[in-house]
């Protein structure tokens, strides 16, 4: 299947004898396209091997069809897979075991590693990471006097107050609160944080056990429902990342949940908000919850048919290393944020991109979707989830009755699979 594939840039090494040469697949757009080359160039010249970096479909969808094609025909094309955070379950019989290969695996943070473990197979590891955050107009809670919401009640009500107040003084078109709302993963996204942050669980447990229809799913349901034409608008209903960012870079929102990605857009030169947005964790649901942030980020697998699985390995860990993942994350300005905690208190790092600060305390509170527990069956698992809590958010159905058929839904998925 080498046909498939347009190499896109080879790293240049001293010919040494017995050299061997490894494909790896990672992102070909911009910043991320170089920063995994010179990565890749440096491991290289160090070890004395090639290493082609391969083309591959940015999109993740397409991307993850042409994974699946290759690792089920056993093609040994491709080495070394940058792979979604939600993708483990569905791909870890194509992929190496990297236990007997990797050391120091305790230096990352130990949600993200354990979302990669699939039984005892550890997957994959970690390489950049991001997850939800709540961002925020420092300025106008300044000037109203409110503190970082540190509960959603709390973000609720300084959200309306502002909201009321900037609205009477002639800013007739700000929101209190934007995120997303559409029917697609997103909403999964931001869903799982409110029923996590409400101690409703993280809707299929660890063992393959369904649990949607518990005081926390429907306290979370219910409190996102009443944001609804209240502090977010009705379009909040088909907003997904950027129509949320459009509203808050516009100044016409209070506070957003987004991804990390939004803040060099927040802070650039022509935006509106530059140099008026904190960022934070987000809300707990009531005093007696827990912050969460729906992990998201790549990680970088082996593929079981690779011709060298320690060398292959060895590629992953360089390449996931400490001293890699400052460079990267220096080099970027924060576009592409560490997955070891350590990076977070590094001073040169910290002197760089100083957000990284904020940051940790998201990172370290992350969610893994149950992607992993449900492996093929993920897909249908989110589109069920966020089909329901849409119809909830809409109107169309009180939080009790959907949970409930959600509930059996998803059961009945668990049990196919």
């Amino acid at each position: 299947m080498k046909h498939l594939f347009a190499s896109i840039g080879i790293a240049l090494l001293a010919s040494a004898a017995g050299a061997e040469t490894l494909s790896i697949s990672c992102g070909a757009v911009g910043a991320e396209f170089e920063l995994c080359k010179e990565g890749v160039d440096q491991w290289a010249l160090k070890t004395g091997n090639k290493v082609n970096l391969v083309s591959t479909p940015n999109s993740s969808t397409e991307r993850l069809s042409l994974y699946q094609q290759l690792l089920t025909s056993k093609s040994q094309d491709l080495d070394v897979l940058q792979i979604d955070v939600v993708w483990p379950g569905m791909l870890a019989s194509h992929l190496l075991d990297l236990t007997p290969y990797v050391k120091n695996t305790e230096q990352f943070f130990p949600g993200m590693l354990q979302n990669l473990k699939v039984g005892n197979q550890l997957t994959a590891l970690p390489w950049f990471t991001d997850a939800g955050m709540l961002y925020y107009r420092k300025d106008l809670l300044e000037k109203y006097g409110q503190s970082t919401p540190v509960t959603w009640e709390e973000l609720t009500a300084s959200a309306r107050l502002i909201q009321d107040k900037e609205r009477k003084s002639g800013h007739d078109q700000m929101w209190g609160y934007v995120w997303q709302g559409r029917a697609y993963e997103g909403l999964t996204c931001d869903a799982l944080e409110w029923v996590y942050s409400y101690n409703g669980g993280t809707l299929i447990d660890s063992a393959g056990k369904v649990d949607v229809t518990n005081a926390g799913v429907i306290k979370a349901l219910d409190m996102a429902k009443s944001w609804v034409k209240t502090i977010s608008p009705e379009g909040v209903l088909n907003y997904a990342e950027e129509e949320a960012r459009g509203v808050f870079q516009s100044g016409n929102a209070v506070f957003m949940r987004s991804w990390p990605y939004a803040w060099n857009l927040a802070q650039a030169e022509n935006s509106p908000i530059k140099g008026k947005v904190g960022i934070a964790a987000l809300p707990m649901g009531g005093t007696d919850g827990q912050h969460a942030s729906t992990l998201g980020g790549w990680q970088l697998a082996v593929s079981k048919y690779t011709r060298n699985p320690a060398l292959a390995a060895d590629l992953v860990q360089y390449l996931t290393s400490y001293e890699e993942q400052k460079r990267r994350v220096i080099k970027s300005a924060g576009g592409y944020n560490p997955t070891i905690p350590a990076l977070y208190q590094d001073d040169d790092v910290i002197e760089t991109v100083p957000q990284v600060i904020d940051l940790y305390y998201v990172f370290a509170n992350s969610v893994p979707r149950p992607s992993t527990v449900t492996g093929d069956r993920y897909g249908q698992v989110s589109n069920a989830f966020f089909n329901s809590v849409h119809s909830v958010l809409s109107g169309s159905a009180d939080s009790a009755a959907a949970t409930r058929d959600l509930q059996r839904k998803l059961t009945r998925i668990m049990k196919d699979k």
